[in-house]
């Protein structure tokens, strides 16, 4: 169970609370939680989904009391986190070639359900000696590199490594998995339907490839979060990891997954100078707000790193470690920012902003909670 809201009586409005910090609308989080899980369950998907996002045990919990099957995870570390925290299903969608890392997933496999990624034959053979060295069996799934070029066995070489792997008698290769984003036909697409779709049609094809060489796959995982509707329709697809949905940020909101009035996820910043009349200087800087999507590249084109909330024109246009500079427009001028006021900001990306931050602080109408971040920084 979700543990009890401790109401932090001190902090009445966001007026007081000390900047920056994350704050995340409890209201929409559980509206965009239920709304995800309504919609993969018409296509009757299973939803697990990505814990990369929020990393908190709690929220988890929440996702899977909604409807998910459990979870996914990229590191054994926040494997580990996830299930101390209660969650007894997990996947970790990431190859593990180290055996200590191995060693640890055969030590929690004891006591959850695990699946484990692997994408190449000496990862596979990695398993297999640590598994069998240990006594022991893991479930694992193949994963495909469908054009995104990050791991992944190649689509057109995969054939061979399944069967490699279907062979090894400690590990049970029950399904295939992908991650490939928004991408159409190769390249970057903001057609985020016809994007799932074609990832999704991929996947199935390659499965049907595969059983007819006498591997039994149950499993074919696909989707992220601007996918995982039109993933999940396409008939033999089996599961969809969404992530960020749990929050959204600006950069689904550009993909047309969600309003801007849907992402709950929010960094709260003070004006801590005002050197010009076009240029307010605000307390957050790259230590605050990830990086990691670029203003001014294709397809999204976001102008600067978020999008600032009831100031239309300004543009957070760049950032030291501590500090973030506006640039302000002609509205966002009229407006007459002051030393000491405070802005909301939603990230271009909230999933690595979350990760910068110890701590989330919900806010349910006029109660907050301080939650730690429990699996930020668990790299491992």
């Amino acid at each position: 169970m979700m543990k009890k809201m401790e109401i932090l009586e001190t902090l009445e409005t966001t007026e007081t609370l000390e900047t920056p910090c994350l704050l995340i609308d409890a209201d929409r989080m559980d509206r965009n939680i239920q709304a995800m899980a309504d919609v993969i369950s018409q296509h009757h998907v299973k939803l697990r989904p990505h814990a990369k996002t929020h990393k908190l045990p709690s929220v988890a919990l929440q996702q899977i009391a909604a409807g998910a099957v459990g979870i996914t995870v990229a590191k054994v570390s926040e494997a580990e986190v996830m299930a101390a925290g209660g969650v007894a299903n997990i996947f970790i969608a990431y190859p593990l070639v180290t055996a200590s890392k191995i060693e640890r997933a055969i030590r929690l496999s004891d006591r959850i359900e695990l699946i484990v990624g692997v994408d190449s034959l000496a990862g596979a053979q990695q398993l297999e000696q640590c598994a069998s060295r240990l006594g022991h069996s893991l479930q694992v799934r193949l994963e495909i590199d469908t054009g995104f070029r990050r791991t992944g066995v190649l689509y057109e070489q995969a054939s061979a490594l399944a069967a490699e792997i279907a062979r090894m008698p400690h590990l049970r290769l029950t399904g295939i998995y992908t991650f490939r984003g928004s991408l159409l036909a190769g390249k970057p697409t903001l057609d985020v339907a016809a994007a799932g779709q074609e990832e999704g049609t991929l996947m199935v094809q390659l499965a049907e490839r595969l059983r007819a060489q006498g591997i039994a796959i149950t499993d074919v995982s696909v989707g992220s979060t601007p996918t995982a509707a039109s993933a999940a329709a396409v008939e033999g697809v089996t599961e969809v990891r969404p992530g960020t949905y749990v929050y959204y940020d600006r950069m689904q909101a550009r993909l047309g997954v969600c309003g801007i009035e849907d992402c709950a996820g929010s960094v709260l910043v003070t004006v801590v100078s005002r050197p010009s009349g076009d240029l307010a200087i605000i307390d957050g800087g790259s230590k605050t707000f990830a990086t990691d999507v670029q203003p001014d590249t294709h397809p999204l084109q976001l102008r600067g790193f978020g999008h600032i909330m009831n100031l239309e024109d300004a543009i957070l246009v760049r950032m030291s470690e501590e500090h973030g500079m506006l640039e302000l427009g002609p509205l966002a001028q009229a407006a007459k920012l002051q030393v000491g006021d405070k802005l909301r900001i939603i990230p271009n990306h909230i999933c690595s902003t979350v990760n910068l931050h110890n701590q989330v602080i919900m806010q349910r109408g006029d109660a907050y909670e301080r939650l730690p971040v429990l699996a930020r920084g668990m790299l491992e």
